[in-house]
């Protein structure tokens, strides 16, 4: 289309976003062009999306093959690329059973269901409290906001639905004594994304194990955004030494398509009997392609270890940075998922200077560069992206304090 500007879409769109100043046209790699033929190196991922970069030519012949044979016909038909990815997630995990659907909100949504579901079956409708953890980020469907622990996202939208306790997150005494017969579930991010990257303590994740096996409760984690090779796992869990009941994924699981999936056990999934949930879209062939794609390139021993490697580097050049610059109060994270929390005011100024030097970024939280670049980004374009990234944060600093 000609002759799109920034400004359409203030005018035609609905007023929740406030995109970046520019309009992007493409992509290809770890790099994005604008309309006016400026470059940004790409340390957003699309929100941790983008596992493989833009136009991955694995992907597109993926995407292109399936096209040309059968795109959707809903969930009232199997299909055999959907049935194979199935399999595939069932073969590399603790799960035995797979739901599809198009976002992380949704697959929450169908966790959290699930539990309540598995609860009244199991031990009846008192049993339904859902622990949750402040600083939290869950989705934005009515249930995966007020599961959430972030008040922002959740208020000014009427009566909430009841029956969610939070808590302050790694609180290990605060999860004991909140604990009690009443509790269906846990749900917890192995490390909090829009939390300010805050990963979970291992005597915090075990103990919640613990309790949830005492109590008849399931333990859900969020992967969201750290499955699928973010932190150099395949999912987070399983450097852990413990699994959930039900992990939900979404994000980089089909590097740029829209898929989800909720992954569980035999016992837990036998509550969702035909009808009790469900989803148009969820799973349709041309998604589960792309998806079975992403997750044979990544799912490899080499892959992987390239990812903490080039984490590893990352780290190591940020850490040049602050030395030098001293902007950072902490760098912390797992894998190619990093935030450098700014140690005086807000992280927004550093993203738009980021953004002006030709770097894009991401906020977790107020206070947090977040960075979760392509798993497959080149050392080459590491080392530029953090050297654009340097330069904005030096125009930070020798802007005039304010009066």
């Amino acid at each position: 289309m000609a002759d799109v500007t920034r400004s359409m879409f203030d005018e035609y769109m609905t007023p929740n976003y406030a995109p970046a100043p520019m309009v992007l046209t493409r992509g290809e790699g770890s790099r994005v062009w604008d309309t006016d033929g400026r470059d940004y190196i790409d340390f957003a991922g699309g929100i941790a999306v983008n596992a493989l970069g833009h136009a991955a030519p694995e992907l597109v012949e993926a995407l292109t093959a399936q096209a040309k044979k059968l795109w959707h016909v809903s969930n009232a038909y199997a299909t055999d690329v959907s049935i194979g990815f199935a399999k595939t997630l069932v073969d590399a995990t603790f799960a035995d059973r797979v739901f599809f659907a198009n976002s992380g909100g949704e697959a929450n949504e169908a966790a959290l269901k699930l539990a309540r579901r598995f609860a009244v079956d199991r031990y009846g409708s008192e049993k339904s409290e859902i622990i949750s953890f402040d600083d939290s980020f869950h989705g934005r469907t009515f249930f995966t906001v007020t599961v959430g622990g972030q008040a922002k996202y959740s208020e000014g939208f009427g009566p909430r639905p009841d029956g969610v306790t939070h808590l302050p997150f790694n609180d290990i005494d605060a999860l004991g004594d909140a604990f009690s017969e009443k509790v269906c579930a846990v749900m917890i991010e192995p490390m909090q994304g829009e939390g300010g990257l805050v990963a979970a303590d291992l005597a915090f994740l075990q103990r919640a194990r613990a309790l949830c096996d005492a109590h008849g409760a399931l333990l859900i984690f969020d992967e969201v955004q750290s499955g699928m090779g973010r932190t150099g796992e395949l999912f987070a869990y399983m450097g852990m030494g413990l699994v959930p009941d039900i992990l939900t994924t979404a994000k980089a699981l089909g590097g740029g398509i829209p898929i989800a999936a909720m992954l569980t056990t035999n016992d837990v999934a036998s509550s969702f009997v035909v009808g009790t949930h469900g989803s148009t879209y969820g799973g349709n062939p041309l998604v589960t392609s792309v998806a079975q794609a992403v997750f044979d390139i990544v799912n490899t021993p080499e892959f992987l270890a390239e990812v903490t490697r080039k984490a590893d580097l990352m780290f190591s050049l940020l850490g040049d940075i602050n030395d030098e610059l001293a902007v950072f109060s902490d760098i912390r994270g797992k894998g190619l998922w990093i935030g450098c929390e700014v140690a005086d005011g807000g992280a927004k100024p550093f993203v738009d200077a980021a953004l002006a030097a030709g770097v894009m970024t991401l906020r977790a939280g107020a206070d947090v560069v977040r960075m979760a670049p392509a798993l497959n980004i080149s050392d080459e374009e590491i080392r530029e992206g953090l050297e654009r990234f340097r330069s904005g944060l030096i125009s930070v600093s020798e802007q005039p304090a304010e009066d």
